[in-house]
This record gives C-alpha cells, sequence and structure tokens, in this order.
C-alpha cells in the first residue's frame, strides 16, 4: 500500500488517498498501517480499510444505495456465500444484473458492472448460457416496456391534439370526450392550457 501511494505521489506530484478494499473471510485481519525502520530512520503510513464482510448485516442498505460500489459489494459477498453452489450464484447474478437497469445507471455503468458481475460470479458453461438467454429475455421485455410507453405517450398527444382542434371550432366537451377517450377534467385542463397560450 505504501509502494503504490509513494510511487503515484511522485510520479504525478500530488497528494494521494490510499484505501484498503478488503475481501478475504478473517474478520479480526484489518491491516491499516505500515511501519519500517533502520539505522533511526523510520517510515509510518496509516490508511483507511473497508472490510466486505462487514457489509453482510447491512444488506439492505446496500440495496438502497445508488452508488455502483454497493453493487459490487453485493457481488463480492454472494460470490462468497455462494461457493460450491452454482445455480444458487446463477440466481444471484441474474437478481444483481438486473438491478442496474432498476438503479438508473447510465448505459456505459451497466456494461462495465455487468462485465465485473461476469468475472466475479463464473459459472458452469452451460448455466452461464442458461442465464444469458434469461437476460436477453428481461432486456427484450424491458425495450417493449419502453416502446409501450412511448407509444401511449404518443397516443395520448395524438388525443390532446384532436382535443384541442375540436376545442378551437368550439365543439361541446361531451362530443370531444366521446371522440379522443378523454375525460371532461382532461378537456377542461386542455382548454384553460389553451386559454394561456
Amino acid at each position: 500500500m505504501y509502494s503504490y501511494n509513494y510511487r503515484l505521489r511522485d510520479r504525478y506530484n500530488c497528494p494521494v488517498v490510499s484505501l484498503a478494499i478488503l475481501g478475504d473471510d478473517r474478520p479480526n485481519w484489518r491491516p491499516s498501517r505500515f511501519y519500517d525502520e533502520l539505522w533511526g530512520c523510520a517510515t509510518h503510513f496509516e490508511f483507511p480499510i473497508v472490510k466486505l464482510s462487514d457489509y453482510q448485516s447491512q444488506w439492505t442498505e446496500l440495496e438502497a444505495i445508488q452508488n455502483p460500489f454497493a453493487v459490487v459489494a453485493m457481488a463480492h459477498l454472494k460470490t462468497k456465500e455462494t461457493h460450491n453452489q452454482p445455480l444458487e450464484r446463477k440466481r444471484w447474478r441474474y437478481d444483481l444484473t438486473t438491478m442496474l437497469y432498476d438503479r438508473g445507471y447510465s448505459e456505459q455503468d451497466i456494461l462495465e458492472l455487468h462485465n465485473f458481475l461476469d468475472w466475479l460470479m463464473n459459472l458452469p458453461e452451460e448455466l452461464e448460457r442458461q442465464l444469458q438467454a434469461e437476460l436477453e429475455t428481461f432486456e427484450e421485455a424491458r425495450r417493449m416496456k419502453y416502446v409501450s410507453s412511448l407509444e401511449r405517450r404518443a397516443k395520448l398527444e395524438e388525443k390532446q391534439a384532436i382535443a384541442l382542434n375540436m376545442l378551437r371550432r368550439n365543439l361541446d366537451m361531451e362530443l370531444i370526450a366521446e371522440v379522443t377517450g378523454l375525460t371532461i377534467a382532461e378537456i377542461q385542463i386542455l382548454q384553460s392550457q389553451q386559454q394561456q397560450d
């Protein structure tokens, strides 16, 4: 840790913060300093640590955090937990991968985190094929949902445009509602917006 710190400081000529992320299974192993001394010359270097196993009891909090590191921590914990349990690991990898979409990450972040999960939570070849097929189905359904919401929005805008044209011709609201499928309240809102414009 000390070597990386001083090499970065030397190369870039700026302050450097070192953080150790510990993914081991030893709960009491928590190195947080480096000390070296020879002939009265001493080097003392301290650094903060994050022990991933400490987050096992904080799963609910990890699920709520938007920071991508939360996904990394959850993936690490589930990789350890599902050692020699490939079906359970596949289930967790699917859950964590689909969670990426719900968190609103950018397409690039999703791709990078997906690649990380792929590397960390490796599966036997047949389960990997099954997982990829399931993820393709999920992504297709998600795309369809997005397209459907765009279509619904377009239809609503079309109905509103028709209603506005009918309002400009001073047609009866009940007739407008019958033709467009909009409610009287929705038409009244359109009318008030039209009057403001």
